[in-house]
C-alpha cells in the first residue's frame, strides 16, 4: 500500500460537535433569533375562517413587497375556503384583494397561483 490509501474512505473522522455546526449553518438562524420566533409563534387552527387571515395579511401590504409569510398567508386563505367549498368568499376575498391593491405587493408566482385559485372557483360555482 502507499500513503495515498491513508485519505481513503477508512479515514473518517467523527465529531459531533463538527455536526452540530454544519447543522447550525444550515438554518441560517442564530439560537437567539429562534428563540425568539419560538416564544412569539402560535398555532393556527384551521377552520375555515379564511377572514381572520385575510384581515392579518392586509395590515402588513403597506409596504412595495408584501414578505414571504404574508404571500403564504393570503395564499392560505383562498386554499382554506376553497377547501370548504366556499367558493364564492373565495373570490369576493380575491376581488377585494386586487382592488384595495394589496395585489400590487405580491410577486409574480403569487399572482398567477390566485388566479388559477379563482378560475377553478368560478367553474366550481358554474359547474354546480
Amino acid at each position: 500500500m502507499d500513503d495515498d490509501d491513508d485519505d481513503g474512505i477508512l479515514n473518517i473522522e467523527i465529531s459531533d460537535n463538527e455536526d452540530d455546526q454544519k447543522r447550525a449553518d444550515r438554518t441560517g438562524q442564530t439560537e437567539a433569533a429562534f428563540q425568539a420566533v419560538k416564544r412569539n409563534y402560535r398555532v393556527k387552527v384551521e377552520n375555515g375562517e379564511a377572514s381572520r387571515l385575510s384581515s392579518h395579511f392586509k395590515r402588513h401590504t403597506n409596504s412595495h413587497r408584501a414578505s414571504k409569510q404574508d404571500l403564504q398567508e393570503v395564499v392560505h386563505a383562498v386554499e382554506e375556503l376553497y377547501f370548504f367549498r366556499r367558493y364564492r368568499e373565495a373570490l369576493d376575498f380575491l376581488a377585494t384583494v386586487q382592488h384595495d391593491g394589496s395585489a400590487n405587493a405580491f410577486d409574480n408566482d403569487t399572482r398567477k397561483l390566485l388566479d388559477t385559485y379563482g378560475k377553478h372557483c368560478l367553474q366550481k360555482l358554474n359547474s354546480s
